[in-house]
């Protein structure tokens, strides 16, 4: 009788011992980056300033470096002009080097202020930055900010010959 209760404690104790390496095999592994929003082209990713993704839909590591100017216009404030934010974001393809792309949130060409750009057959563009400044400025948001971005396939570019 005694062998048989030895014998039950220790599987237990093996089946409580496997269901808590299988817990902490899941919790440790690194989380999937949001592949239901990124599978439909054009819908947006977001980041936080810093922060790093590899996008395997599209075969490329995309980083949100900072925002590296941000003149648009204080909530509650009159301006004469409204003002565009600059998002810096650094994109390399598994056989490339790394591009800093400059998305705006408006396109002004006099001013080198573009929304989207072309990477490896894709256009990248600048859906949205926030938090949107207030009185206080925009340096009050440095480290702060979040950008939404969209990814549309344009295809290779035709070669002439």
């Amino acid at each position: 009788m005694i062998h048989k209760a030895i014998i039950l404690s220790l599987g237990m104790l093996a089946l409580a011992s496997c269901n808590a390496q299988k817990e902490t095999k899941t919790s440790t592994k690194t989380p999937v980056v949001e592949t239901k929003t990124m599978s439909k082209e054009g819908s947006v990713i977001y980041f936080n300033e810093g922060e790093n993704k590899f996008l395997k839909e599209y075969d490329m590591n995309v980083t949100f470096k900072k925002v590296s100017e941000d003149s648009r216009c204080p909530k509650g404030v009159h301006c004469i002009w409204a003002g565009a934010a600059v998002a810096e974001v650094e994109v390399m393809g598994t056989a490339t080097r790394p591009v800093t792309l400059r998305l705006a949130t408006m396109d002004d060409a006099g001013k080198n202020l573009f929304s989207s750009a072309e990477f490896n057959d894709y256009t990248i563009s600048l859906a949205e930055i926030t938090p949107y400044p207030s009185a206080e400025g925009a340096k009050a948001l440095n480290g702060k900010y979040k950008i939404g971005i969209r990814i549309k396939e344009t295809g290779p570019k035709p070669t002439i010959r």
